[in-house]
């Protein structure tokens, strides 16, 4: 096509859905079982990121416009330290953790520092456990 600036047909974020899975491990990519699961979620969804590391997840989080829709699946103790961190923005439509200790998990994910832990089913209608 003549006269066509490939330049303005450039688009930083490589993902065009509105919808977009993270998932947050330290073993996300360590376990057989683990890239299967993969695997079956990228066939319901194009968009699937994992993150091994907890800074660069969080990063790319506050990254999404607040128009995007964003599924997070994260482990039990990563969630302890991301959840009350993103729990509140726009773009998080919900949030998966998942872990062995699930009464542990739902205490302390939801309590700040030096508070006692909330109701988290009052308080973050998102978080799934």
């Amino acid at each position: 096509m003549a006269g066509v600036n490939s330049k303005s047909l450039e688009i930083p974020n490589d993902n065009l859905e509105t919808f977009s899975i993270f998932w947050l491990d330290k073993q996300v990519n360590a376990t057989e079982d683990n890239r299967n699961t993969q695997l079956k979620l990228r066939e319901i969804i194009n968009h699937l990121k994992t993150f091994d590391d907890l800074g660069e997840c969080y990063q790319r989080i506050l990254s999404l416009s607040t128009q995007d829709r964003l599924v997070l699946i994260v482990s039990g103790r990563c969630g302890r330290q991301l959840v009350p961190q993103i729990h509140h923005l726009r773009q998080v439509s919900s949030i998966y953790v998942y872990c062995m200790d699930k009464k542990a998990n739902e205490l302390e994910s939801c309590k700040p520092d030096g508070y006692p832990a909330p109701e988290p089913t009052r308080t973050w209608v998102r978080v799934k456990f």
